[in-house]
């Protein structure tokens, strides 16, 4: 059994990975990340072989996640993702290949074993990140946005006008500055995609992942695989390579 922990800008999602079938555990959000929260979540988990750690900043966070892993399996392999310029079929396209945030790379590598034709695969969290791929595993490279909570606190902290809201309305002209934030923000995350799949030379499949994956496919005019494991299968592929 392995333990795969994937530490996003904004949450830790986890799962246990045996014999093939990936399990998910209660994502934390990092601001109520602590030594006791890991523990309640992890103490009945059988022995993990080794623990995969897939983590978009180092920090004090991956420091407690670390140090909580080896007290609770202090003979299990903590294996750390990086990413890579080729690997299990995929070519980063990146010309400094570790600079591409190792979520990124590890969504490419599970479309590639798990989606196997072109892709468009879009994570919809903190940051909103585009990455091409072909069906042969060629990374084409991508974009990075605001994810929908970061276009609203931006607009909220730079404005003395504008609130920050966490409701939903209908995705037509508004009638309130509410209704507009969550409309504009929207649209702007579904022009970024729409506008991309548009320039692709062939067609593509597209790949969500990510928190706010539904909300957006909701809104889009192409249809959508969602897949919010899509970096912890990932992980477990990148994990199974070296263990």
């Amino acid at each position: 059994m392995k333990l795969l922990i994937d530490m996003g800008n904004s949450r830790l999602k986890w799962a246990v990975e045996d014999q093939g079938l990936l399990t998910g555990g209660i994502a934390v959000n990092n601001g109520l990340l602590s030594a006791e929260t890991l523990r309640q979540r992890w103490h009945a988990l059988p022995p993990p072989s080794c623990i995969g750690i897939a983590s978009v900043s180092a920090g004090p966070l991956l420091a407690l996640v670390a140090s909580m892993a080896a007290e609770l399996w202090p003979d299990a392999r903590i294996i750390q993702a990086k990413s890579q310029k080729q690997a299990f079929g995929v070519t980063n396209a990146y010309q400094q290949p570790e600079k591409l945030g190792v979520d990124r790379w590890l969504a490419l590598i599970a479309a590639h074993r798990h989606y196997p034709a072109a892709a468009c695969v879009v994570d919809c969290g903190t940051a909103i990140t585009v990455d091409l791929l072909e069906a042969n595993g060629e990374h084409r490279g991508g974009y990075i946005s605001p994810g929908l909570a970061l276009m609203k606190q931006a607009l909220a902290q730079g404005t003395h006008a504008l609130p920050l809201i966490d409701s939903h309305y209908p995705d037509q002209p508004a009638q309130s500055t509410e209704a507009a934030i969550h409309s504009g923000t929207l649209l702007a995350a579904r022009g970024l995609i729409e506008h991309v799949l548009a320039t692709r030379a062939a067609p593509s499949q597209l790949l969500l992942t990510g928190g706010d994956a539904s909300i957006i496919a909701e809104h889009l005019n192409i249809p959508a695989v969602i897949d919010t494991d899509l970096v912890l299968r990932g992980l477990a592929i990148a994990v199974g390579g070296q263990a």
